[in-house]
């Protein structure tokens, strides 16, 4: 086999236009706490964007300084401007 299983999965989501769709393939991908995981990781990146210390969010998500820092990290070597504005609209 060699198509990469995850390249794979990116286009399939690129060509994908149903949420819910979509949906039921997270569901089958992950589980529940790894789908709270990414939730959480959003949540980190909109926190640090609203200048929320890593303590405040630590403490705000129950979630330990470590994952903040890493979602810091990832925030600042990635660029999630475009999630994170989707994130804000279907929050409003």
């Amino acid at each position: 086999m060699s198509t990469d299983p995850y390249q794979s999965l990116l286009s399939h989501l690129a060509s994908c236009h149903d949420s819910t769709a979509i949906d039921l393939l997270f569901s089958a991908l992950l589980t529940e706490k790894e789908q709270q995981e990414i939730a959480n990781r959003i949540r980190i990146f909109d926190l640090l964007a609203r200048g929320v210390t890593q303590r405040e969010i630590s403490e705000q998500l129950g979630v330990g300084i470590a994952t903040v820092s890493r979602g810091a990290k990832a925030m600042h070597t990635h660029d999630v401007s475009a999630l994170l504005m989707t994130h804000q609209q279907n929050d409003s």
